[in-house]
């Protein structure tokens, strides 16, 4: 179920800010959206999987504090990575 590291190297390489940046809310942003969409699609063939339910709660209750911290300092940065990675908000 971990995001593969061909799409992880890719997801940080589009969203990263520097040459060597993985820790910038955007692509933490990034990698917990790809990984919400992939739990999100188990848990509609596996409905009673409450484990992986709670995981995807967690992530989800993560991404929301980043997104709050982003919108906080950077409006703009904010707006075009909702825009980029198609949240609802």
């Amino acid at each position: 179920m971990a995001i593969e590291t061909e799409v992880k190297g890719k997801l940080i390489a589009e969203h990263r800010r520097a040459d060597k940046d993985t820790g910038s809310p955007e692509v933490q942003i990034a990698l917990s959206t790809t990984r919400i969409r992939e739990l999100t699609e188990h848990l509609k063939t596996h409905a009673k999987d409450h484990h992986s339910r709670r995981g995807l709660l967690l992530l989800v209750g993560k991404q929301r504090r980043l997104l709050n911290y982003l919108r906080g300092t950077d409006i703009e940065r904010y707006r075009s990575l909702v825009a980029k990675l198609g949240i609802r908000r």
